[in-house]
């Protein structure tokens, strides 16, 4: 069997539910832990390796991380791969600088093992995200990490907390937190 055959058994007997939830934004997902657990089984079934590798680039001074996800065949040596390409915000609130790098691969690392195994993420909060417009072009209440990690981006950019809820319904909890 090629490693596009594997892969292509291992796409379709696949299994990753969202057994985590996110108790800010009030929804469920999987975390890269959840997909290597149902992931395991199949790749010894199929005689396969996975690994993951992270390669630093720059743009300006915007530090980032390529995230590749590799499976190999351990019967003949043949491999694919995806990649997924995250920032890294060194100036995490609440995180030393190698949190922050961890945390930057663990997302890439996830979202490129998604890729290759045709994880499909349809219903997680950013798919359903209405990027602050409900269906009466209302603020929605900013839901998910990304969404507060823009609103942070933003005002660190120099913009003001007044765009911020132009987009988002803020609870004061949240305008606090975010303007820390």
């Amino acid at each position: 069997m090629t490693i596009s055959e594997k892969l292509f058994n291992i796409q379709q007997e696949l299994v990753a539910p969202k057994n985590q939830y996110n108790n800010f934004g009030k929804y469920k997902y999987r975390s890269l832990e959840d997909i290597m657990m149902a992931v395991k089984p199949l790749l010894a079934k199929y005689k396969c390796t996975l690994n993951f590798d992270d390669e630093l680039k720059t743009i300006g001074d915007m530090p980032l991380l390529r995230c590749i996800a590799k499976i190999t065949c351990i019967e003949n040596g043949d491999y694919t791969y995806t990649e997924a390409i995250v920032g890294v915000e060194p100036n995490k609130k609440g995180m030393d600088i190698a949190q922050s790098f961890g945390a930057s691969s663990s997302y890439g690392r996830k979202y490129a093992a998604n890729g290759l195994f045709l994880i499909d993420d349809t219903k997680d909060a950013d798919a359903t995200n209405k990027h602050g417009k409900d269906d009466n072009d209302k603020p929605y209440l900013m839901k998910t990490d990304a969404d507060y990690e823009k609103a942070v981006k933003h005002l660190a950019n120099g913009g003001s907390i007044d765009d911020i809820k132009k987009k988002y319904s803020l609870t004061p909890e949240m305008e606090a937190d975010i303007n820390k």
